[in-house]
């Protein structure tokens, strides 16, 4: 869900504030060594910061992705939206309708997001969870986005976010695996998003945005209904429901082609 313009408007700290902040640059050792400290003045224990720190080495892959990413939207509504919503992903999505329409009407209920909405995003973000949801090890690629000075406060904050989810037990250091900018799960949240709008709605005790669908829906529907979403409402460019999904991703195209797909979706 880190997309260029949201990152960039995005910071986040668990720690205390910037005054405590690491200095991003310089020896990467004493960089983590210091993250490390903040991590457990944030509740973290010593255990997980050895664990999830001990011996990480900076990623450059990550890097020039980073560099790269910012041109993502650089296309039109109509070139983007033509690679990503076809007749397959279409009838896959509304396979999936049918066959979560109980579990999408709890989460209508309780949140206020139609499912058409939810299943788009599942869709566009990882295939409906079969997709790419990235394969490098979150804490790495946070630690080495951190550590470099572009973005050193957004990613500090996400750094010891993706932490806090291995503290919680939502998922195991060796399951915290994402993609370039640490995005998680089957609809992509950056780790300070897990946090902060992740709903176990299983009730297996745990937030699980890898492998449990109901905990990914209602945890989408969650975030759209905190951003203010309202059900039975418009969410065309220009409407506050269009508005209330830039904190899903602040790209107008990107948000034009959810509402594209929600709209194939329901047949329109």
């Amino acid at each position: 869900m880190l997309r260029p313009l949201l990152a960039a408007a995005f910071v986040v700290s668990l720690a205390g504030g910037a005054a405590q902040a690491a200095r991003c640059g310089g020896d990467f050792n004493s960089f983590i060594a210091s993250m490390a400290q903040e991590a457990q003045a944030a509740g973290v224990s010593a255990s997980v910061t050895h664990a999830a720190l001990g011996g990480v080495t900076p990623d450059p892959a990550v890097l020039a992705f980073d560099r790269r990413q910012r041109y993502t939207f650089n296309k039109t509504f109509e070139q983007y939206v033509s690679t990503r919503v076809g007749p397959g992903r279409i009838n896959g999505g509304r396979a999936l309708l049918q066959r979560h329409a109980a579990l999408l009407s709890r989460i209508e209920q309780k949140f206020g997001v139609p499912r058409y909405i939810l299943v788009a995003i599942w869709g566009l973000e990882s295939d409906f969870g079969k997709g790419d949801m990235g394969k490098l090890p979150v804490v790495r690629t946070l630690a080495t986005l951190a550590h470099d000075c572009r973005r050193t406060d957004l990613f500090q904050g996400e750094l010891l976010a993706a932490l806090k989810i291995v503290q919680r037990g939502d998922l195991p250091l060796r399951d915290l695996i994402g993609a370039y900018a640490g995005e998680i799960g089957q609809t992509q949240f950056l780790p300070s998003s897990y946090i902060k709008y992740g709903v176990d709605f299983d009730g297996d005790g745990h937030v699980d945005l890898r492998h449990s669908i109901p905990d990914v829906l209602a945890s989408t529907a969650n975030l759209l209904h905190t951003s203010g979403f309202k059900m039975g409402q418009p969410y065309g460019e220009g409407t506050p429901n269009f508005e209330a999904m830039r904190e899903w991703n602040r790209a107008v195209v990107y948000r034009k082609t959810i509402g594209y797909f929600a709209d194939r979706l329901m047949g329109q």
